[in-house]
């Protein structure tokens, strides 16, 4: 199957390609098919999309989700705490990621290059195989800005460089793990007018767990801006979502949001009620497109979404498939 098609498609297109990409998927990829027919669920009972069957992101830690006889480029890998299971995304075509989160990020903020970017992603750095540096420094590169790189914990050297750039009027990007973003403000305070903050989610066991808003609101005080940023995303997926205010994401367009009902993860909910969040991502392909996560969410008109949580183990429903 041509990737190609997936970033080119339509609004109207999507569903069409969704179905193709499941049958395709149901098909080649040994894991997916055993849990589809663990459901009893086959193409010819499934017409729409909403009819599709979505793997538990589970899956990502017990098995090898890979579709098609393809030797994989990459191998992501989540984080985790010591002794714990982490996901393993094999990425079967590194181009397809390049072009995934290229497109979507000139789709939000334009061309890389019209920006400086600055990283501090300390605990994605201080391992190895994590989609989002492999992203991020595509992007560094990209900027061609002498002054774009990583800072893993020189919070000095950062805030200096931060508000030099920054007066000078020079376009920033500033993409950082919440709790060293919450690090660097609760040691300096800033007034930041030419700078775009972006946190990408996850204290990872460093700080409190906060909810976003409770978040939001420190960092723009420590900032000085009006509006902080997200990035939504995850190892297991080669496509990202973007808020560029108020906890409201958007999808590209061969990315859609669907919101399961937690108790039946059968059943889709309408928008405005919270739920499981699923995601269908085209440009996995060579994986799996359709993925239910862990995340909690719900859905607003227009295909906008907001994050709200995580499911606890004990919240998870249906998920006892995993001894396939």
């Amino acid at each position: 199957m041509d990737s190609r098609k997936i970033f080119t498609c339509s609004p109207t297109e999507f569903d069409s390609l969704a179905l193709e990409i499941f049958r395709y998927q149901y098909r080649e990829n040994i894991v997916y098919n055993a849990f589809c027919k663990h459901l009893q669920l086959s193409p010819d009972k499934v017409r729409k999309v909403e009819e599709i069957p979505f793997l538990p992101i589970q899956f990502f830690k017990s098995h090898q989700i890979l579709t098609g006889k393809i030797t994989p480029e990459l191998t992501f890998t989540s984080s985790g705490t010591t002794g714990q299971l982490t996901s393993k995304h094999l990425v079967a075509k590194a181009s397809v990621y390049r072009n995934s989160f290229l497109k979507s990020f000139r789709l939000f903020y334009g061309d890389p290059e019209d920006y400086c970017i600055l990283a501090l992603l300390p605990s994605y750095l201080e391992r190895e195989g994590s989609s989002l540096v492999y992203m991020v420094n595509d992007l560094i590169n990209k900027s061609g800005h002498p002054e774009s790189g990583f800072y893993l914990h020189e919070h000095k050297k950062l805030a200096q460089k931060l508000v030099e750039l920054d007066s000078s009027g020079i376009r920033v990007l500033l993409i950082g793990v919440s709790f060293a973003l919450l690090d660097l403000v609760q040691k300096y305070t800033f007034s930041l007018k030419n700078t775009v903050v972006m946190e990408t989610g996850g204290m990872k066991g460093r700080k409190k767990e906060m909810i976003r808003e409770e978040l939001h609101t420190l960092l723009k005080q420590g900032f000085g801006t009006v509006n902080i940023h997200s990035e939504y995303g995850m190892t297991e997926l080669l496509s990202q979502a973007y808020s560029r205010g108020h906890g409201k994401f958007e999808c590209p367009t061969w990315m859609r949001v669907m919101i399961r009902d937690p108790e039946d993860p059968l059943t889709l909910l309408s928008h405005g009620k919270s739920g499981g969040v699923n995601i269908i991502d085209l440009a996995n392909l060579y994986s799996c497109s359709f993925i239910a996560t862990q995340d909690l969410g719900k859905l607003h008109p227009g295909g906008s979404f907001e994050i709200l949580g995580r499911f606890d183990h004990s919240d998870l429903r249906g998920c006892n498939l995993m001894a396939l």
